[in-house]
């Protein structure tokens, strides 16, 4: 049980070390696309929520493709994801309570920040690619993800 909360902690906090990701850096490889706009209901109005948009090869291993800190106003954050080319995508995110742009861990392992993935997947273990997936066309999307 301790390898397994270990390994979340671990996969979960490696994703946002850089999810603070401007859209501009993203853009210069990307040419066009559509956007992805994400609203997340918070419950509290402290710090951020830092948003994550990724691919299989990215999810849980490595960072975002895109990543974007969106500021609480009126008990929800959102954020907008742009040149998003058609694909298979993720999204994983984290209320970023102290501004630190970490997830913050209890001593046991267990996340003390609220977070969320695409398709709203609650799970006792690490978000798994096939549960979080959704498909991008050529139209805009909306998503609106729970914590």
């Amino acid at each position: 049980m301790k390898t397994i909360i270990i390994t979340i902690t671990l996969a979960i906090s490696s994703l946002f070390t850089q999810a603070q990701t401007t859209v501009a850096e993203t853009v210069k490889t990307e040419t066009a696309g559509t956007t992805i706009t994400v609203t997340v209901p918070v419950p509290s109005a402290d710090g951020n929520v830092i948003v994550g948009l990724y691919d299989e090869t990215t999810f849980m291993k490595a960072a975002p493709l895109q990543g974007l800190e969106g500021a609480i106003v009126d008990g929800k954050a959102v954020v907008t994801f742009t040149n998003v080319t058609p694909g298979i995508y993720g999204i994983t995110l984290f209320h970023d309570k102290n501004g630190n742009k970490t997830m913050d861990f209890e001593p046991n392992g267990m996340p003390k920040e609220m977070y969320g993935v695409s398709n709203n997947v609650m799970s006792y273990g690490p978000p798994q690619w096939k549960d979080a997936q959704f498909e991008v066309a050529n139209e805009a999307l909306e998503l609106e993800i729970r914590m």
